[in-house]
């Protein structure tokens, strides 16, 4: 039940999503700052995999020191 309900609502969104316009999208474009979206869009994705990462790490650490205390 749930599964078609996702797929309903997935699919409706899809419906909507195809159906905007892409003013914004050619106005940065024509106006160069497509480039200053994409490079801000970079900055926060590599910040979000470098949090992701540091986090990775301390986990394995603390894993690894709770394995030792045992």
């Amino acid at each position: 039940m749930t599964k078609k309900l996702y797929l309903f609502v997935f699919m409706f969104f899809a419906l909507f999503a195809n159906a905007q316009e892409t003013e914004m999208a050619d106005t940065f474009r024509s106006e160069g700052k497509i480039y200053i979206v994409i490079t801000v869009l970079g900055i926060v994705f590599t910040c979000i995999i470098g949090v992701l990462i540091f986090l990775e790490r301390k986990l394995s650490r603390l894993e690894k020191e709770i394995k030792e205390k045992n």
